[in-house]
């Protein structure tokens, strides 16, 4: 039977049919669907960690512990998650283990488009990339053959538009595998230094043989159409040169991209008169093919920034376009926007009145960085906003404290901000830090958290107590506002900023999109009363607009949150119930 999912259902679909008991992640675009998915299997342990490192060590602990075992997240998650990667490369495996990281050519949800290639070659682990969903399933089950055949956890490598793409999949039944035994065995899985000198030539070993597999492998095919032209690539880019060159060319498609197939690839490039390699990001299999001696074209034709498309392909190499590929007309530009009834516009609006230094996290709320608001100073990853803002302060001396925050999100603050927080509390700063508490993972598609009470499965748990857990790290203020409170948010703020230690202020709403948050209000404007003053236009609402010169509310889009009425000088604007 076939089905058409997306490439993150195909990859979960993988993990069930593989026998995986244990899955655990962070959420993370483009890779979070795949453990929702998994989820949605009984046979399936699946858990949102706090952060990648711990899923990826959790992971390995029950790969240990004999039971198949998976970890997905973003390429930036990897960052993370790259200790217990390196190591994990020493140890090998018991049962399968399998990290799927999913990239971002183009950055569509990213603040970097970092080539995860790169960590499968420093940590000498092997890594697949399948080019559409029927792939996604099939390398998954691939990877973990792989995985207990050659004693090493596998990486499968996504991007967005596989990650997101629909086509055909065919299913299969479970594989009912057995809970493998655990051994005690110091030498393998201990890595004090004495054990990893003894590791260290078993994965050499380890990838010279992955690399003669990589020769034969099913997974790596040549398809021979002209040999004028003859193209390696792998992904999605594959598709985009069979969708532009079509039958024009001969094809070396790698679906094991480290360790990359020697032999392979000097036979095909002996059989082609002209040698292109099209790869997004760095040319990764570009050095590798030259290394060999052979001559090559690849970044001398293809950009190393940006997402790529049939059009790229075509134009690159100045072919006409294959029927179905023709260029079509861009779609206008839509900017990110934060969402009516944003908990985080009252806030933002606030300190960008109060004219403080921000330092800025990842999540939804980065986009407080944008105009009107433009807010926030700094965003660098997950968790900095909370450390670099103590180093800032200690750079620029105590004053410096009483005109910068930090804003950080709850799942990030788990995440990793909690050490900063540490770090402020025992290194004498007074630092002002805002947690952003709207009550889910907002940016990634309202996931839970360890401290909203639930699990990914919805099991209701004992929820993080923040303000507890801030005292308990030696943070003496905490104090909670409400951000549709405009005027009592600032005071709070202000308050804070001016005290001589630390301060961590909690502004709780929960976000707009959630289903159990109803709005029962809704603003109107009195254009007799408007001034044309233009107040409100600055938290920027979507649902605002200017129209013949006076405020105009959208009533489709306003949820009645009351933050613009609260900017008004001239009670121009009124909040009143929502009929109905």
């Amino acid at each position: 039977m076939n089905k058409i999912m997306i490439g993150n259902e195909a990859v979960a679909r993988g993990l069930y049919e593989a026998g995986v008991r244990v899955v655990s992640s962070y959420p993370g675009t483009p890779s979070t669907e795949i453990t929702e998915f998994a989820a949605k299997f009984p046979e399936v342990y699946a858990e949102w960690a706090p952060n990648e490192k711990v899923a990826l060590e959790t992971a390995i602990g029950a790969s240990i512990g004999g039971a198949r075992s998976f970890t997905g997240m973003k390429h930036v998650g990897l960052n993370v998650a790259a200790d217990p990667l390196f190591t994990v490369s020493y140890t090998g495996v018991n049962a399968g283990l399998v990290i799927a990281v999913a990239d971002d050519p183009g950055m569509h949800s990213s603040q970097n488009e970092q080539d995860s290639r790169n960590y499968a070659i420093g940590a000498k682990v092997p890594m697949l990339e399948p080019s559409d969903s029927g792939e996604c399933l099939a390398f998954v089950k691939e990877a973990y053959e792989l995985s207990e055949k050659y004693d090493t956890p596998v990486i499968l490598r996504l991007c967005t538009r596989v990650a997101h793409s629909q086509s055909a999949v065919p299913l299969s039944e479970r594989a009912d595998l057995p809970l493998k035994s655990y051994e005690k065995n110091a030498a393998k899985f201990v890595m004090v230094p004495a054990n990893a000198k003894g590791r260290h030539p078993v994965v050499e070993q380890r990838t010279a043989a992955l690399a003669e597999l990589a020769n034969t492998a099913w997974f790596n095919r040549v398809e021979y159409h002209d040999k004028k032209l003859g193209v390696i690539t792998a992904g999605d880019c594959y598709q985009y040169a069979r969708e532009a060159l079509g039958d024009s060319a001969s094809y070396l498609k790698l679906g094991m991209v480290n360790p990359l197939p020697e032999k392979l690839i000097r036979d095909f490039a002996a059989s082609v008169d002209r040698l292109v390699v099209i790869e997004e990001l760095d040319p990764v299999i570009e050095r590798f093919v030259r290394s060999l001696g052979i001559e090559v074209e690849g970044k001398s034709l293809f950009p190393v920034c940006g997402e790529f498309s049939q059009v790229t392909v075509r134009e690159a190499l100045g072919v006409a376009a294959v029927k179905g590929c023709e260029t079509a007309e861009k779609a206008p530009v839509r900017p990110p926007v934060m969402c009516p009834g944003c908990p985080h516009r009252g806030l933002f609006y606030v300190l960008k009145k109060l004219g403080v230094y921000v330092s800025g996290d990842i999540g939804c709320y980065t986009l407080g960085a944008g105009a009107p608001l433009t807010a926030i100073d700094t965003t660098v990853c997950m968790g900095a906003s909370v450390s670099a803002l103590h180093g800032y302060n200690k750079a620029r001396g105590a004053e410096s404290a009483k005109k910068s925050v930090a804003v950080i999100g709850d799942s990030t603050f788990m995440h990793s901000g909690i050490t900063g927080l540490v770090n402020i509390a025992y290194n004498m700063g007074n630092s002002n830090v805002i947690l952003l508490d709207n009550s889910i993972t907002g940016m990634t598609g309202h996931q839970q958290n360890p401290t909203t009470g639930q699990t990914l499965k919805g099991d209701i748990v004992a929820a993080v107590d923040v303000p507890a857990l801030v005292k308990a790290i030696g943070i003496k203020r905490v104090v909670t506002v409400d951000p549709y409170d405009v005027e009592t948010t600032e005071r709070v703020i202000r308050e804070e900023l001016a005290a001589d230690e630390p301060s961590f202020i909690i502004s709780k709403r929960p976000c707009a999109l959630l289903k159990y948050v109803k709005f029962p209000n809704i603003c109107d404007v009195d254009r007799e009363k408007c001034k044309s003053c233009k107040a409100c236009m600055r938290i920027g609402c979507p649902a605002i607009s200017i129209i013949d010169g006076k405020a105009q509310i959208n009533r489709e889009l306003c949820v009645g949150c009351g933050v613009c009425a609260q900017l008004c000088k001239f009670g121009a604007i009124s909040t009143s119930a929502r009929e109905g």
